[in-house]
């Protein structure tokens, strides 16, 4: 059996503006990096599709622009040109939380 068809797709989101780590959670555990260039990428499975309109909409509601979506293989490398795991950059919820 494929461990794809078990855990869902994987994904590669990748917004304007810095999220630290402790967005992860709220993102369903996805992975999340900083780029040189101002953006954070969430990366990781995602069940199916309900789920990933579900992520969809948690980034509509915290006002981060989307810049891209793509759906990528997990054994990809993580360790990609201007990517930053280590960088941790404080952010504000919009709403003040």
């Amino acid at each position: 059996m494929n461990t794809h068809e078990h855990h869902g797709d994987w994904y590669e989101i990748r917004i304007q503006g810095r999220l630290d780590d402790r967005w992860s959670a709220w993102f369903d555990g996805l992975e999340l990096s900083r780029t040189e260039d101002g953006a954070t990428v969430l990366r990781g499975p995602v069940t199916d599709q309900a789920a990933l309109h579900g992520l969809l909409h948690k980034l509509r509601d915290i006002g981060l622009p989307l810049l891209s979506l793509t759906r990528t293989d997990p054994d990809d490398a993580t360790e990609k040109p201007g990517l930053s795991p280590t960088v941790s950059t404080p952010t504000r919820h919009p709403r003040g939380d």
